[in-house]
């Protein structure tokens, strides 16, 4: 199987649109489970990009980029593996020992994007010393071109040699070595979870068992985006009910102070202490409010 070139225009644009996403609005598109369903629906099977790509999700679980530092790159690794799962005609664990040491390799290209991205925001501080804003903001911009060319080109050639690629891998990758990345591929999501273990889980630890009885008893009755709508449900319901203890409890200490300043003002005898001690507590309550 061959993929066409508008298919391979079309992907190498969209982890170029995922990677913004994910350092702005995080919409969602920079996820591995995005990538992968994307690239199955446009090359014909939808189910082998979901399977690739929920699983390099679940590897994700927990990691984030903080400062500097970088990750692997699974959104381009979900594209390229499904891709290459589909080539290949061998399946999604085909696809997801593929996806592993692509997304790895391309850490390297991340850092590159840092690097280059540097050049525009130095030349962004001599323009602000300026007080040339319209160029600052014009090289905030110009950001935007390494980012989406780390990630475009290296899909944009993989994809485009897939054939020979996804051949070349055959013919030289040992048989030994190909079932340990399956293996690795089956590991991760073991390792997304163990990740989680960093996470505020104790605090919200009914969420979690309650997802997770979901999803163990009842998954005949739920799929997974039922499930993500009960979770967001009940954090909306834990939100507004947080922020209705934070105003009742403003309330209660407004009403305590206002009773306090009335007993402090009945045992001043001077009318004019009276009055200066209501003014410097209704004052205090104010400032609280």
């Amino acid at each position: 199987m061959k993929i066409s070139v508008i298919a391979i225009i079309f992907l190498s644009l969209y982890v170029g649109l995922g990677q913004l996403d994910a350092l702005s609005l995080k919409t969602g598109l920079y996820s591995p489970v995005f990538g992968g369903a994307v690239t199955g629906l446009v090359l014909g099977d939808l189910k082998t990009g979901l399977i690739v790509g929920a699983t390099l999700q679940l590897a994700t679980l927990g990691v984030a980029t903080y400062g500097g530092a970088t990750v692997p790159d699974f959104l381009s690794g979900s594209v390229m593996g499904t891709a290459y799962a589909i080539i290949s005609g061998r399946g999604a664990a085909y696809g997801i020992g593929l996806a592993i040491p692509i997304g790895l390799l391309l850490t390297q290209m991340d850092i590159l994007a840092r690097l280059a991205n540097t050049y525009f925001q130095n030349h962004a501080t001599k323009e602000a010393e300026k007080v040339n804003y319209t160029a600052v903001e014009r090289d905030n911009l110009y950001g935007i071109i390494s980012w989406v060319l780390s990630r475009a080109i290296p899909v944009f050639i993989g994809l485009t040699f897939g054939a020979t690629v996804v051949k070349a891998i055959n013919n030289w990758i040992p048989a030994w070595l190909m079932n340990g990345l399956k293996t690795a591929g089956i590991i991760l999501p073991a390792m997304g979870i163990a990740i989680m273990r960093y996470l505020p889980l104790k605090r919200y630890y009914p969420y979690f068992i309650l997802g997770f009885a979901l999803m163990a008893y009842f998954a005949k009755q739920f799929s997974l985006l039922g499930l993500a709508l009960v979770g967001f449900s009940l954090a909306a319901i834990y939100v507004i009910q947080k922020q209705k203890n934070n105003k009742s409890g403003k309330a209660q200490n407004i009403e305590k102070k206002d009773s306090n300043s009335k007993k402090e003002i009945k045992g001043i005898q001077n009318p004019n202490e009276a009055i200066e001690a209501s003014r410097v507590d209704a004052e205090e309550v104010e400032f609280d409010a």
